[in-house]
């Protein structure tokens, strides 16, 4: 009842009426200096910076009647209904308040934050120097990304020319002795004859296709060894003799070993072919006469597989297994190589067990018998002496023309 009673009883207005003298000197210090604005105080960053805005005059004293002014409890200050100076007349009441609405923050977001995005977005100043369609970077932009910059169309990128593939042709059958070999070298050379650019590779450990051109496989510095094993560029062990020819060693019957740790193993060939494989027609592969690693990255390698295939029952065993390897890499590695066609091969038409054996091949496996015969001939024994084919050793003869005629066929049929 205290603080009520106060509001209620008449005080003299004689005492109010009187004039103070530090507000006189208060008012004559207001008129000498200049009017100010609150925000004239404050600092640009307020998170650093404590915003206090001094009073003008000397610190009143303690017995001063201006409660607020000595930092009294303003339970104890007269009621404002009975002060005398207005709010409007007095600069230390301007400033109180004021003072909240500088350092307050709104709605729960710092003003220095907000203070530092207006100074980057360049908040405050005019927007009439603008001119229409003037795009002006922002400070703030320089800065971090925002969500329109991955909305914006991105430079179109020219599509990579795509590189002719060369069809890859591997000559397989798990039976030795059946001329994939000498199947491999000449079909080559004919392919050559007519135009095309081949690449032989001798995957065989024996090196049956490096002697047959003339080279020695036990004095080659690099071979196919390097290239499957430490990962060597395919071109640096190419050699030009008839064809290119990829040359073996006796190091590749250490090569399947040698890559059990690797990892993608089966794909290594056909990662070596990507460097040249813009540079040929074809790519003609000559197996070893097993179904493991070696074969098996042929195959993977390959687009068309070529069965030579002994005019002899054992030979015709071999085709049954092979049939089933090359159906477990279609369905794990290479699914789109396929059998090109199955070719007799040392037929002797003179024997009943010869023609046999060609009519078992075409009544199971059709129109995937070629039509060409390769027949026995001593040519084919000769050649690699000279380190030749049998082609450019006698090219007018029979042999020569089997091989002509088979690669007719294989053209015909889409290989071109």
């Amino acid at each position: 009842m205290g603080f009520l009673s106060r509001k209620k009883k008449n005080r003299e207005p004689a005492v109010l009426e009187e004039t103070h003298p530090l507000e006189e000197e208060l008012q004559g210090m207001e008129e000498a200096v200049p009017e100010r604005a609150a925000n004239d105080y404050e600092p640009e960053f307020q998170d650093d910076i404590d915003v206090t805005v001094p009073t003008a005059g000397p610190v009143p004293d303690e017995g001063s009647s201006s409660s607020q002014a000595a930092g009294e409890d303003p339970s104890s200050a007269p009621p404002a209904d009975e002060a005398a100076p207005s709010d409007a007349e007095s600069p230390a009441a301007a400033v109180e308040e004021e003072e909240p609405e500088a350092t307050a923050p709104a709605s729960g977001v710092e003003v220095g934050s907000l203070r530092v995005e207006e100074a980057l977005n360049g908040a405050g100043k005019a927007d009439d120097d603008d001119e229409p369609g003037d795009a002006r970077m922002k400070a703030v932009d320089l800065i971090a990304p925002t969500r329109l910059d991955f909305l914006k169309p991105q430079q179109e990128v020219e599509p990579e020319q795509p590189v002719d593939q060369p069809d890859v042709i591997a000559f397989a059958n798990q039976k030795g002795g059946v001329a994939k070999t000498t199947t491999t070298l000449n079909l080559a050379v004919a392919f050559a004859e007519s135009g095309y650019r081949v690449l032989c590779i001798d995957l065989d450990p024996q090196g049956n296709l490096t002697m047959s051109q003339g080279i020695d496989p036990d004095k080659v510095e690099h071979s196919l060894y390097d290239v499957l094993v430490n990962d060597m560029p395919i071109s640096e062990i190419i050699v030009e003799r008839e064809i290119d020819i990829a040359v073996a060693s006796i190091d590749l019957a250490g090569a399947e070993i040698a890559m059990s740790t690797k990892i993608g193993r089966e794909r290594t060939l056909e990662k070596a072919l990507k460097e040249v494989a813009a540079d040929y027609d074809f790519v003609c592969i000559d197996t070893p006469p097993s179904l493991g690693l070696l074969t098996i990255n042929a195959l993977t390698a390959a687009n068309k597989v070529i069965v030579p295939v002994q005019c002899e029952y054992l030979s015709m065993r071999g085709l049954v297994q092979l049939q089933n390897t090359l159906r477990m890499i279609q369905e794990n590695l290479n699914p789109d190589v396929r059998i090109e066609g199955i070719l007799p091969t040392m037929l002797d038409t003179r024997t009943i067990h010869a023609k046999e054996a060609v009519e078992i091949l075409e009544e199971n496996f059709g129109d995937l018998v070629f039509q060409s015969r390769i027949r026995k001939a001593i040519k084919f024994a000769e050649a690699p002496v000279k380190g030749a084919s049998v082609l450019k050793y006698d090219s007018e003869s029979s042999a020569a023309s089997y091989y002509r005629d088979l690669a007719k066929e294989v053209l015909a049929n889409g290989s071109a």
